[in-house]
Protein backbone atom coordinates (compact mmCIF):
# COMPACT_ATOMS: atom_id res chain seq x y z
CA UNK A 1 0.00 0.00 0.00
CA UNK A 2 1.39 3.15 -0.95
CA UNK A 3 2.04 5.91 1.66
CA UNK A 4 -0.69 8.11 0.55
CA UNK A 5 -3.24 5.32 0.93
CA UNK A 6 -2.77 4.76 4.42
CA UNK A 7 -2.51 8.32 5.29
CA UNK A 8 -5.56 8.33 4.41
CA UNK A 9 -7.07 5.11 5.70
CA UNK A 10 -5.49 6.43 9.27
CA UNK A 11 -7.41 9.40 8.99
CA UNK A 12 -10.66 8.22 7.85
CA UNK A 13 -10.28 5.93 10.90
CA UNK A 14 -10.56 8.87 13.07
CA UNK A 15 -13.59 10.33 11.66
CA UNK A 16 -17.20 9.97 13.43
CA UNK A 17 -19.33 7.94 11.14
CA UNK A 18 -21.18 10.68 9.89
CA UNK A 19 -18.26 12.40 8.70
CA UNK A 20 -16.95 9.39 6.81
CA UNK A 21 -19.59 8.91 5.03
CA UNK A 22 -19.46 12.77 3.40
CA UNK A 23 -15.89 11.50 2.91
CA UNK A 24 -17.61 9.03 0.31
CA UNK A 25 -19.63 11.41 -0.65
CA UNK A 26 -17.12 13.72 -1.98
CA UNK A 27 -15.18 10.63 -3.47
CA UNK A 28 -18.33 9.74 -5.08
CA UNK A 29 -18.81 13.51 -6.72
CA UNK A 30 -15.19 13.22 -7.68
CA UNK A 31 -15.37 10.01 -9.45
CA UNK A 32 -18.88 10.96 -11.24
CA UNK A 33 -17.13 14.39 -12.85
CA UNK A 34 -16.13 13.07 -15.89
CA UNK A 35 -18.73 10.63 -17.03
CA UNK A 36 -19.40 9.32 -20.50
CA UNK A 37 -22.43 10.72 -21.85
CA UNK A 38 -25.19 8.55 -22.24
CA UNK A 39 -28.20 8.87 -24.39
CA UNK A 40 -30.26 6.71 -21.85
CA UNK A 41 -29.96 8.91 -19.02
CA UNK A 42 -33.88 10.16 -18.42
CA UNK A 43 -34.05 13.92 -19.46
CA UNK A 44 -36.57 14.78 -16.61
CA UNK A 45 -36.56 14.52 -12.66
CA UNK A 46 -37.18 10.73 -11.62
CA UNK A 47 -40.16 11.06 -8.77
CA UNK A 48 -37.66 9.63 -5.82
CA UNK A 49 -39.39 10.59 -2.44
CA UNK A 50 -37.88 12.54 0.32
CA UNK A 51 -37.12 10.20 3.66
CA UNK A 52 -39.26 11.69 6.83
CA UNK A 53 -35.25 10.80 8.51
CA UNK A 54 -32.34 11.52 5.81
CA UNK A 55 -29.16 12.28 6.42
CA UNK A 56 -27.24 15.01 4.42
CA UNK A 57 -25.01 12.51 2.61
CA UNK A 58 -28.03 9.99 1.88
CA UNK A 59 -30.43 13.58 0.39
CA UNK A 60 -27.41 14.46 -2.40
CA UNK A 61 -27.33 10.61 -3.49
CA UNK A 62 -31.00 10.70 -3.91
CA UNK A 63 -30.79 13.90 -5.61
CA UNK A 64 -27.98 12.30 -8.05
CA UNK A 65 -30.81 9.38 -8.65
CA UNK A 66 -33.51 12.46 -9.19
CA UNK A 67 -31.29 14.20 -11.44
CA UNK A 68 -29.37 11.71 -13.46
CA UNK A 69 -28.83 14.35 -16.29
CA UNK A 70 -26.93 16.75 -14.37
CA UNK A 71 -23.63 17.05 -14.41
CA UNK A 72 -22.49 17.04 -10.73
CA UNK A 73 -19.48 18.47 -11.68
CA UNK A 74 -21.16 21.97 -11.59
CA UNK A 75 -23.09 20.68 -8.50
CA UNK A 76 -19.85 19.73 -6.33
CA UNK A 77 -19.10 22.84 -5.08
CA UNK A 78 -22.10 24.41 -4.10
CA UNK A 79 -23.06 21.10 -2.74
CA UNK A 80 -20.49 20.85 -0.86
CA UNK A 81 -20.36 24.28 0.99
CA UNK A 82 -24.57 22.71 1.65
CA UNK A 83 -22.84 19.66 3.64
CA UNK A 84 -19.37 21.49 5.62
CA UNK A 85 -21.96 24.25 6.51
CA UNK A 86 -24.76 21.14 8.69
CA UNK A 87 -20.92 19.12 8.84
CA UNK A 88 -18.77 21.81 10.09
CA UNK A 89 -21.05 24.74 11.49
CA UNK A 90 -24.19 22.91 12.59
CA UNK A 91 -26.87 23.80 10.24
CA UNK A 92 -29.79 21.66 10.83
CA UNK A 93 -29.91 18.76 8.50
CA UNK A 94 -33.50 19.55 7.44
CA UNK A 95 -32.45 23.19 6.28
CA UNK A 96 -29.05 21.93 4.14
CA UNK A 97 -31.34 19.36 2.60
CA UNK A 98 -34.02 21.73 2.18
CA UNK A 99 -31.48 23.78 0.58
CA UNK A 100 -29.59 21.10 -1.50
CA UNK A 101 -33.13 20.67 -3.15
CA UNK A 102 -33.57 24.15 -4.43
CA UNK A 103 -29.71 23.84 -5.84
CA UNK A 104 -30.44 20.59 -7.83
CA UNK A 105 -34.10 22.57 -9.03
CA UNK A 106 -31.98 25.18 -9.79
CA UNK A 107 -29.35 23.49 -11.94
CA UNK A 108 -32.18 21.15 -13.83
CA UNK A 109 -33.80 24.41 -14.81
CA UNK A 110 -30.85 25.59 -15.90
CA UNK A 111 -29.79 22.34 -18.06
CA UNK A 112 -33.41 22.38 -19.50
CA UNK A 113 -33.05 25.69 -21.49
Amino acid sequence: MKPEEKKLLRLLETLSAEQQDTVFAFVEFLAARNPAVDVSVPQEPLAIPRPAEESVVKAIKRLRETYPMLNTDKLLHEASSFMMKHVMHGKPAVEAIDELEALFARYYESHKM
